[in-house]
């Protein structure tokens, strides 16, 4: 059994001190549409072509069971599990002296919150009305905060958790259970009717680029704090 990292070896970026080139390729795609979207929203005011035929297309798709399984699927974006994977992560972190991390985690997740909801009221996009929503839906819709939060919450915690976990398998495991986590719960919300895919878009495009920028920010404040003890 691996032993538990110990508080000085937090300093260590043992998951990799500079990005990969995935890591690189993911954000410059996410800026991209980020981009992409952000001027189309400004200067459109209204939903995309391809998000209406999306919406449309896939309003009512598939048996009932599937239904039920993507009302679960969209949960695991809510406010309270996200609330609770940080609780819980934080917790292990601590448990495990990982102060640096637990602290990162915590303090990145509640700015993202708190930046999708200021976004969200600046755009004040309204949601499809062109189908019924399936689960109950308010306040704006672009960006996705489902999307949005579920990636800045999962891919966060994946990104500075990979930071101190030995082993490059488990470190893509992580990574690869946060990206299928994240890709389902804002596809949940297309297929409920509750956003647009551009929506969705732009959720994973920001949840995106805030996980890679708090991984920046854990890699070089490990590499302070090695150089404070050396």
């Amino acid at each position: 059994m691996e032993p538990p990292l110990l508080d000085h070896e937090e300093a260590v970026p043992t998951g990799g001190a500079r990005p990969t080139h995935l890591m690189w390729g993911a954000g410059l795609i996410a800026l991209a549409i980020a981009v992409a979207l952000v001027a189309g929203v400004i200067l459109a005011r209204y939903p995309f072509g391809f998000d209406r035929a999306i919406v449309l297309a896939l309003h009512e798709v598939g048996p009932e069971w599937l239904r039920h399984a993507v009302i679960d699927v969209t949960a695991l974006g809510g406010g309270t599990v996200l609330t609770l994977a940080v609780v819980a992560t934080a917790g292990l972190l601590l448990v495990r002296r990982l102060w640096l991390t637990a602290a990162l985690v915590v303090t990145a997740t509640t700015l993202g919150s708190i930046a999708v909801a200021a976004i969200k009221a600046v755009f004040g996009r309204p949601r499809p009305d062109i189908v019924d929503h399936v689960v109950a839906a308010s306040g704006y819709s672009f960006p996705s905060g489902h999307a949005a939060n579920s990636a800045i919450v999962w891919l966060t915690i994946a990104a500075l958790v990979s930071q101190v976990t030995r082993g490059r398998a488990t470190r893509r495991y992580i990574a690869a259970v946060a990206a299928l986590l994240v890709a389902a719960i804002g596809a949940s919300r297309v297929y409920l009717g509750v956003h647009w895919p551009s929506d969705v878009l732009a959720g994973w495009s920001f949840g995106t680029l805030w996980a890679l920028g708090w991984w920046s920010i854990g890699a070089k404040a490990r590499e302070a704090l090695l150089g404070q003890r050396q």
